[in-house]
Order: C-alpha cells, then structure tokens, then sequence
C-alpha cells in the first residue's frame, strides 16, 4: 500500500485491539488484491440520541489503481448484531471483500461492465406489433407481448422505452419493452 491505513474511531475510546484487528483485515485484503493504494475504516459508535438503535457504523473506504475504488458505506438498519463492534467490522470486511473482488475482475476483463438497457423510441405500431429506431439507428422488431405491463395500447410513434435486443426468426427483436415515463404514452 502506498499511504499508511487511516483509521478513525468516532465516539469511543482508542482500543488498540480494534485497531489490530483492522489492520490484519486490511492486510487480508491486500494478500486478495495486491494492489491497494490507500485505505481509509471509519469506526463509529452508536449515540444515545441516534436513530439506528445501538448499532456500529463501520465504513471503508478502498484507493485501487486506475482511479477505481471501493466504498463499503451503508451498515445494514435493521441487523441487531451490529450491536457487537467486532461483528459489525467483520461484516464490513467481508462485504468489501466481495466489492473488492469484483472489482479486480472487472479491472482484468473477466466482468462486462454493464451499461443500462439500451432505450430506444417507438417508430411504428400496427394492431400487435411495432419497430423500435435504437441508439444506433436500425430499426427493430416487437411485438406486443413484449411489452410488460399490456402497456402496448398505450404507446404511440415516439415514446421512448427500454429493451432487451435478441436475434429471433427474421432478425433481430426486442424483447422486455418498457415504456419510459409517462411522456409519449396515450
């Protein structure tokens, strides 16, 4: 790691157990990965007067090459085991872990990034089917069972929606229509 791991215990005293404990996940994560920059574990302890009921906060914050990061920063609400400081930073870890390892497999190429559903407009509707002008400007086929929620009668030439593109008997449809807003529909 390139910068020393920040650790910041909000509402309770200095605890050098905690601390180890902190810095041998962190060190765990860096054996998984490798190639941490920085590390920032926010500890903080829950308050007589706050709404969570009792519960450890614990937020992590993971530097990674090429401008990524990881950030591990909503302590589930309604789990009392939070409660415990040392389960709620075992869990915190372990959910970064995960991200982590996402991560590094997006970053080598094993994982698409996934960009959304494409969203194209209505072009043309007879009585069960339409087309579709996509992003790119090719036109395809729905029909009107592919619209979700029998929301077919609703569309006009216009209306945007999203789809999922796959190849059918003549070419190229859309699957899974679903009209955008309220703007374009009948």
């Amino acid at each position: 790691m390139q910068m020393p791991v920040e650790i910041d215990l909000q509402g309770m005293k200095a605890n050098d157990a905690l601390r180890a404990s902190i810095l041998d996940h962190v060190a765990k994560l860096e054996r998984l990965f490798g190639r941490l920059t920085a590390c920032r574990v926010a500890v903080k302890a829950p308050s007589e007067h706050h709404l969570n009921g009792g519960l450890y906060e614990v937020t992590i914050h993971l530097l990674l090459p090429q401008g990524r990061d990881v950030d591990i920063d909503r302590t589930p609400r309604a789990d009392e085991r939070h409660a415990d400081v040392i389960f709620a930073i075992n869990d915190a870890f372990k959910r970064a872990r995960r991200r982590l390892q996402d991560q590094s497999r997006l970053m080598r190429g094993e994982i698409k990034a996934h960009n959304g559903q494409p969203i194209g407009t209505v072009k043309r509707l007879d009585d069960s089917f339409g087309f579709l002008e996509t992003p790119d400007g090719h036109d395809i086929y729905f029909h009107r069972n592919s619209v979700v929620n029998d929301a077919f009668s609703q569309l006009v030439p216009g209306s945007r929606v999203t789809y999922c593109e796959a190849t059918g008997e003549k070419g190229p449809q859309a699957s899974t229509v679903k009209p955008l807003g309220k703007h374009g529909l009948r």
